[in-house]
Formats: structure tokens, C-alpha cells, sequence
């Protein structure tokens, strides 16, 4: 029997677990908090549950050592060093997280090895990348080129569970989610690169209509520009990542980050209410009115459903903080989390929509749409942990097959790769449906 190491235990673990369980491997889950790894084996026969923390290298080599693929669930930034230990031992290795510089230098010897370490195999990284490139080595395959290409994915509650001023619930990492609100833009619009500063992220936003669900916004997610060359479309126009929401969070955020309460700069809080925190932070001398004064700060009346979300979370509250010093960042977050956090009754999804305008040889041209909406299921996995762990569980059974024999540093944007997972993931459940030869109005509608 062959034997997983997952390293760390965190929410999108569970179904990992199941499925490598179900496939005759035996588990073994390292975490830092041993109950946690605990109730990830419990009613697994081939289950085993270790206390290990990130420090202790020798344990790592002894755990890698002895097992015959490692999977890194850690914060990216312990990959490299599991990476490295992977090499030492000739063991493969999967990640569902970014490939960053250090780990893209560690090719050469991972072909050296004749192991992979195989990268972004999760949703977003994952499921984006193999339904993608599917859909564009098809492209590529009849002559054709990809004038314009658009790759959307948010992870949502279900719609009947999107009734808070928000219309978000957490099914991941939230301080993740709302960090992710500082982060800037980068996308090309008709062969001109626009750059959006972390201060206009959410000012950039537009709208489309998802089957199912309805109308999404859409605002930038990172750097689109730098998939030109990973997929191998050096003849796009305009190519745009993004981040879907229901609508009002783009505005809601935009106004957050106005207001500095997304800001990791840390105040002095101590005797502060929430109230006083946000008169600080937008320059008023007290909290009286506050709803008023910040009204006032945004330009919006004040019967604005900005302001509405704001008092819902707490922010005009006369509640005092207890806290010394810490980060607006911090605090909000903090709100956010206790209000926002999805009911084990409720359901996430998580929706993908990829567009792209094709041109072919003849003069042709033609929209395709590669679509995917997945939901959870209460008191199980949710959508996030599913399309998060299956892509990579499944690569995991297919690489200890050897139906994946690859080797060096990867990413999911292969044939070879992309092809089995993608057919194991419709066998789960997880499918996307691709609709062809749409009109050129089929395409999304930027402000820009």
C-alpha cells in the first residue's frame, strides 16, 4: 500500500482525505494542532494523525522519507523547503499554491531526480488552468488564434445564503479574503497594458450574468499579463483574470479601503470603541454621528446601503475594541469573520466562467464559454474544499499510477496533465460545460 503525507490540516483537507482513502492509499496528516489531524483520519482504517511543526526538520525528512509522495497544504511560504526535502529523497511532490521564482528553480533538479513538483493544482490556481488550456490548445489545434480571453472565478455562498449586506459568507481562509482586497491589478485591453493601483481595485469593475445565479461583478485579480506566456498566447489582445462577487461588494470594499480599514498600519486602540476607531481613521475628532460623519467622508446619503453594511458589521458600534494596538486590517477582519463565517447548514459554490474570442484561418471568429458552478453540501465539504482538494488528490493518485510521469516543476497547463485530472474531476462530480461557435456579444463588457 502506497503511502501520503499531507502536511497541515486546514479546510480545504477533509476531502483529500476521503478520496485517497477510498483509493486504497494509506494517509498520513502532519499538523501543527494534532486534534485538527485527528478528526481528518477518524474512520479511516489506513489513517494516521501526527503533531509536527514546521521547525522541526528532522521529523519532515523522517516523514518524507518514508512515504512515497509529500503534499504541502502549509503557507506558501514553506513549499521550497518541502521541495527541497521532496529532492533529497527522490519523492514527488504536490501544491495547490502560486509557483513563486525559488520554486521555479528547482527544475533542473526535480528532472535530475525524476520527480515532479507539480503546482497551482488546486480551483483557482487548478481548474482554471486545465479548462483553459483545453479549450485553447482546441483553439490552437485548428490554426486558430485567441484574440481576447477573460478567466473568472469566485467562491460564494449559495444565493439562498447571500442575505447579509454583503452577500459573502466565508468558506475559506478569511483573513485570505479580505487581504486579498490589497492587493493591485494588471490586465491588457486591446494590446494596451492598464495597471490598477491597490486604492482603484474595486473602482475597476463590471458586470455579467451567470446561468444559475444572475448578475456578478467582476473586479481585476493580480497579474493577468504574466499567463500570456504560461499558456502560450503570445497573440492575445486583451486578457483579464477576475474576481466574481454579487453585486454591492465591489462598492462596499472600495469604500473600506477609503476609510483605511483594510490598512495593515498599526493605531493605538486602547479606551477606543469601534465607533472611535472609525472616526480616527477618517479624521474626526469623536464618534458622535458617526454614521452621519462618515456619510459625509464617502459623499453618499445616509440612508446608502454602504453605510448600511458598515453599521450591520459593527463598525458604528459604541462596543469598545479591547484591544491595546493592532492593524485596521485586523479589526475589520475580525468583524468580518465573527458576522460573515458560512453555517454548517448553509451552502458555498464556487462559479468559473473562461470566454474566449477566437479568429481562425478562414476569417472566421467565435465565442467560446467554458463554464463551471459547483456547490457544497451542508455538514460535508464544502464547494471550496471540493474543487480545492479533489484537483490534487486526484493528480496524486494519477502520479503514484504513473499515468502522469512528467518530471521537473509544473503547473497544470499540460495535456498531460490536465487531460486525466480534468476527467477524474467530471467523475467526482466537478465538471465544466464549454458552449461553442457564440457571437462576438457573447463576450464580457468592460467599463475600460
Amino acid at each position: 500500500m502506497k503511502k501520503v503525507l499531507i502536511l497541515g490540516a486546514g479546510m480545504v483537507v477533509k476531502p483529500m482525505v476521503e478520496y485517497l482513502s477510498d483509493h486504497g492509499y494509506a494517509v498520513t496528516v502532519a499538523s501543527r494542532t494534532k486534534a485538527k489531524a485527528d478528526a481528518l483520519i477518524r474512520g479511516h482504517r489506513h489513517g494516521t494523525a501526527v503533531g509536527w511543526t514546521t521547525d522541526d526538520t528532522a521529523a519532515l525528512e523522517k516523514m518524507v522519507h518514508s512515504h512515497d509522495l509529500t503534499v504541502s497544504l502549509l503557507p506558501y511560504a514553506y513549499h521550497v523547503m518541502v521541495a527541497k526535502v521532496c529532492l533529497k529523497y527522490k519523492k514527488n511532490m504536490v501544491t495547490t499554491s502560486y509557483v513563486k521564482p525559488e520554486m521555479e528553480a528547482l527544475d533542473p533538479l526535480a528532472k535530475e531526480a525524476g520527480v515532479i513538483l507539480l503546482n497551482e493544482i488546486g480551483v483557482d490556481p487548478g481548474i482554471d488552468h486545465m479548462s483553459a488550456m483545453k479549450v485553447i490548445h482546441h483553439i490552437h489545434h485548428k490554426r486558430g488564434r485567441l484574440l481576447e480571453f477573460f478567466s473568472l472565478t469566485g467562491a460564494l455562498p449559495a444565493p439562498e445564503a447571500s442575505g447579509n449586506p454583503f452577500r459573502y459568507k466565508f468558506s475559506w481562509s478569511p483573513k485570505g479574503v479580505v487581504m486579498a482586497g490589497n492587493n493591485d491589478g494588471r490586465f491588457l485591453v486591446e494590446g494596451m497594458e492598464k495597471y490598477v493601483p491597490t486604492e482603484d481595485l474595486f473602482k475597476e469593475n463590471f458586470t455579467i450574468r451567470f446561468p444559475e445565479v444572475g448578475t456578478l461583478e467582476v473586479y481585476p485579480n493580480r497579474d493577468s499579463i504574466q499567463y500570456i506566456d504560461i499558456y502560450g498566447i503570445p497573440e492575445v489582445r486583451t486578457i483579464f483574470r477576475g474576481t466574481l462577487r454579487y453585486p454591492g461588494w465591489c462598492r462596499i470594499m472600495d469604500s473600506m479601503k477609503k476609510m483605511k480599514l483594510i490598512t495593515y498600519d498599526k493605531i493605538d486602540l486602547r479606551g477606543k470603541s469601534y465607533a472611535e476607531m472609525v472616526a480616527y481613521l477618517i479624521g474626526e475628532q469623536d464618534a458622535t454621528d458617526i454614521r452621519k460623519k462618515v456619510a459625509a467622508f464617502l459623499g453618499f446619503p445616509e440612508d446608502d446601503h454602504v453605510l448600511e453594511a458598515l453599521e450591520w458589521l459593527g463598525l458604528f458600534s459604541d462596543q469598545p475594541i479591547g484591544r491595546d494596538e493592532d492593524s485596521p486590517f485586523e479589526i475589520t477582519s475580525d468583524l468580518m469573520i465573527e458576522k460573515m463565517m458560512l453555517d454548517p447548514e448553509e451552502r458555498d459554490m464556487i462559479a468559473m466562467q473562461h470566454s474566449f474570442l477566437a479568429e481562425y484561418p478562414d476569417g472566421t471568429r467565435e465565442v467560446i464559454h467554458s463554464r463551471m458552478l459547483d456547490f457544497g453540501t451542508p455538514d460535508t465539504n464544502t464547494a471550496v474544499a471540493r474543487t480545492v482538494a479533489l484537483p490534487a488528490a486526484i493528480a496524486v493518485h494519477l502520479i503514484l499510477k504513473g499515468k502522469i510521469d512528467v518530471t521537473g516543476v509544473y503547473r497544470p497547463v499540460i495535456p498531460e496533465i490536465y487531460n486525466p485530472v480534468l476527467k477524474g474531476l467530471e467523475e467526482t462530480g466537478i465538471r465544466l460545460t464549454e458552449a461553442y461557435g457564440l457571437p462576438e456579444s457573447e463576450m464580457p463588457a468592460m467599463k475600460t
